[in-house]
């Protein structure tokens, strides 16, 4: 809650510029304490003066999140527009959105939100939507929307189902089993869960997967052994059983257990990182039967799609860097006696399955191509799409006869679409009613040269008409890592920038995985410098062609964004006039010791594994590089007080040390959202708040009123 909402308004400007600026108008940053903490790598020293910022629950924290959030604030109060780009974000927000239906049981399940409730309720159906009943209500969780929904799972009769809930943004989640007929919760509610999904066994219980409860702080302190556990509905949790992750084993920081289709068997994912993973399977027809290795290394990665006769169905990038569907037999499931169904081609595949068929989904420049199969590998035909962007969605149960997908880009708002699994034939099921004209805007595709040569995808957005000057406000987003792919996707949060003459651009930089594992690999660990030097390209080839100039481009990424952000800031300060790093990875000395952060080093390295790592790191490290004198753009940095997967003393610490080195006018601010997390979960009202005052301040920064 920021301090505007609890003081009254006129006395609460008096007194936070009070405390952010003397009477020359000069921003008076909060005095941070400079402590003596030394760490010694390999015979360096490296000083951590902020390190007491790690400490999440102590009252010197707390007290300078008070401060740091009054000057904030108290900077973002004197925006005389930002009142209204709140409003204008609200009216464009409030319209109603749907969810893609789920068959369970006899009903039809999906998420509907009438525009501004701060979560979306989950309805369910036996038939048209128009008698649609309320299963579940999230904004019914805590009165302030910050509980809310973060998983929900059924029994393959639909009879019954679990739900998981996140309070405060936490990645800890409590789990509830209910009734489906009744409504009724039954069984205890599960506490301490994390890092999972709930896979039905039958109606009698279901597998889950959390750590033990860590020493000192529960959002910080590190988590590194998963483990796999069933509940059987009416026992207590403590009764729950281990099932995999002894911690006498090998480490593995990340298990999750799903159940097949048919019921017959559990399937257990092990990694140690957030690439690779091992792969077991478990016959739950029988009696006590033993967990049996498919895949017994971390070098690859997979997943068991469905089981299916003798066969299992896996999806695996092990000798495919751009995946392929393989057919083990279940008698001897290991890699040698796997054989294609879909086997790998030029361009990233992923795989679902619904109604008797494999849908092979393939990322071509960036973009989706739709393809269904036989289970024996024969192609039926391309799914003809509405248009070029995303779609997604294309699963359900092998006897349904229809599904329901998604489809959305910049300009086309995510619309639910029918599909026939026999026909090929799609109809639209449901598309949006909304304060916006395609027609108005603009997307193109450019490919422009990073600095080794290399030829990198980008989407900009625009309004049709707009003059190619070089005085456009430009807002540029990228992640660049874990081979997650930037898709096009439509934001009702971006129309505000977008139809007041602002630019939005999308860079697929590497580390992503648009082009499959060796996009990855060059963003990763040692070629980590790459993933900078795309995202310096793309500002400057948006500054070389008169999309906008230094002064008008705004640089944004959240999470490993967040460091990218951060990493460009001190390589390139004169690059851009506005900087948001979003709960940024910032100290790349000390993330693993955070949560579940060891498993991040796959893409990055640790610095103890070896002196030349260490140096790569710190020659890189956010924290690390910020230099005496340096003028920053004008910045703020976004986190939150409970966001336990990158932990806000990245961003606390980072923030105090630019405000001690900074030099010039420009404002370098850190926003603190209180009792939120990473980003999911977070209610509507708390997002609209920040994206009002992160464009407000961005137009701001640039010079610029919108609403002139």
């Amino acid at each position: 809650m920021s301090v505007k909402s609890v003081l009254f308004p006129t006395l609460a400007a008096l007194l936070i510029v009070a405390a952010c600026s003397n009477d020359s108008g000069e921003i008076v940053y909060p005095e941070t304490r400079m402590g003596d903490a030394i760490d010694t790598y390999f015979g360096t020293e490296v000083a951590d003066p902020y390190r007491w910022l790690e400490d999440d629950r102590s009252d010197e924290t707390a007290d300078w999140v008070r401060r740091q959030n009054e000057v904030t604030f108290g900077y973002l109060n004197r925006i005389g527009f930002r009142s209204q780009v709140e409003e204008r974000i609200t009216q464009l927000w409030d319209y109603e959105r749907v969810g893609s239906p789920t068959r369970h049981g006899d009903y039809y399940y999906f998420s509907r939100n009438d525009g501004l409730q701060n979560h979306s309720v989950i309805y369910r159906t036996a038939g048209d939507t128009d008698d649609a009943e309320i299963y579940l209500d999230p904004n019914t969780f805590s009165e302030d929307g910050t509980t809310s929904l973060a998983g929900l799972s059924f029994t393959r009769d639909g009879s019954r189902s679990a739900h998981a809930i996140s309070i405060g943004g936490s990645d800890w989640r409590e789990v509830i089993a209910m009734d489906t007929e009744t409504g009724e919760v039954i069984g205890d509610t599960l506490k301490n869960v994390k890092f999972s999904g709930l896979a039905w066994n039958g109606t009698e219980g279901f597998f889950y997967s959390s750590y033990e409860l860590p020493d000192g702080s529960q959002l910080s302190a590190m988590t590194d052994q998963h483990q796999l556990y069933y509940h059987r509905i009416g026992t207590s949790q403590d009764e729950d059983e281990l099932i995999f992750g002894d911690g006498d084993e090998q480490k593995r920081r990340y298990v999750g257990g799903s159940v097949t289709e048919n019921g017959r068997f559990l399937v257990i994912s092990a990694a140690q990182s957030t690439s690779g993973n091992e792969l077991y399977i478990k016959d739950l027809s029988r009696d006590n039967a033993p967990i049996r290795t498919v895949v017994n290394n971390f070098e690859d990665n997979h997943s068991v799609i469905d089981a299916r006769g003798n066969y299992l169905y896996i999806y695996t990038d092990l000798d495919a860097e751009n995946y392929r569907l393989v057919r083990a037999p279940i008698s001897n499931p290991t890699p040698s006696n796997w054989t294609d169904v879909i086997p790998e081609t030029d361009h990233v595949l992923s795989v679902s399955r619904a109604g008797g068929y494999f849908f092979a989904s393939y990322l071509i420049d960036v973009q989706t191509e739709v393809r269904q199969y036989t289970y024996n590998g024969e192609q039926v035909r391309t799914v003809e799409l509405p248009a070029v962007g995303t779609a997604g969605g294309f699963s359900g149960r092998y006897d349904d006869t229809e599904l329901y997908y998604s489809f959305t880009s910049f300009t086309y708002p995510s619309t639910i679409f029918s599909y026939n699994i026999e026909t090929g034939e799609s109809e639209m099921y449901w598309t949006p009613e909304m304060d916006f004209n395609p027609e108005d805007y603009i997307t193109e595709q450019v490919f422009y040269e990073s600095k080794d040569g290399t030829q990198v995808p980008m989407f900009i957005t625009y309004k049709r008409g707009t003059e190619l000057d070089g005085s456009n406000p430009t807002y540029l987003y990228a992640y660049g890592g874990f081979n997650v792919s930037l898709r096009p996707s439509f934001s009702v949060a971006r129309l505000v920038w977008l139809e007041n003459g602002g630019i939005y651009a999308q860079p697929n930089i590497r580390g992503g995985g648009e082009y499959g594992r060796q996009w990855h690999l060059a963003g990763t660990r040692k070629n980590k410098q790459n993933v900078f030097d795309d995202f310096i390209a793309a500002g400057e080839y948006l500054i070389d062609n008169g999309y906008t100039s230094s002064e008008k481009l705004a640089i944004s990424g959240g999470s490993n964004g967040g460091l990218l952000v951060g990493a460009v800031m001190n390589q390139r300060p004169d690059l851009a006039g506005v900087a948001f790093p979003a709960v940024g990875v910032l100290d790349m000395l000390r993330y693993h010791t955070f949560t579940a952060g060891a498993g991040w080093a796959f893409d990055y390295g640790t610095a103890d594994e070896n002196e030349e790592m260490f140096q790569y790191l710190l020659g890189y490290s956010p924290l690390h590089n910020v230099t005496e004198g340096t003028v920053y753009p004008s910045t703020m940095i976004t986190t939150a007080d409970h966001d336990d997967r990158v932990v806000p003393a990245h961003s606390y610490k980072f923030a105090a040390e630019l405000q001690s080195k900074h030099a010039g006018d420009n404002p370098v601010f850190i926003r603190i959202e209180t009792m939120a997390g990473h980003g999911a979960g977070r209610s509507t009202s708390s997002l609209i708040r920040e994206l009002a005052d992160k464009w407000s301040f961005a137009w701001y920064e640039m010079g610029k009123n919108p609403f002139e």
